[in-house]
């Protein structure tokens, strides 16, 4: 399947869930430099995504999807910390992490493929 536009691409896809999920959980966080952040990474790697693909040549949406790759290293980074000051259960963490880690991997995998 050819893609067309930056929608069709499954990293997109799943990065773009992964801000809507990120949003809904920290929605309640009195902590807003924390929730900024946070939300902010997770935003990052979607419009990172589109934005390199946006460029029209591999050499550049390349260096947006490691850009991107890294946003997802970052928002690993900050869910750790917010497991570990409680704003996050064992569980939400868990869950958000292998969500962030399947990003990665799509990402890699992208990288790769250009």
């Amino acid at each position: 399947m050819k893609i067309e536009k930056f929608e069709d691409i499954v990293g997109w896809q799943k990065a773009y869930e992964l801000s809507q999920i990120i949003y809904q959980v920290f929605s309640d966080c009195k902590d807003y430099g924390f929730k900024n952040q946070i939300q902010r990474a997770a935003v990052s790697i979607m419009n990172n995504i589109a934005e390199g693909f946006e460029r029209k040549t591999n050499n550049e949406f390349k260096q947006f999807l490691y850009v991107a790759k890294g946003s997802c290293g970052e928002l690993r980074s900050m869910i750790y910390l917010a497991k570990s000051l409680k704003y996050l259960s064992d569980e939400s963490a868990s869950i958000l992490l292998k969500k962030s880690t399947e990003v990665s991997k799509i990402l890699s995998g992208l990288i790769k493929t250009l």
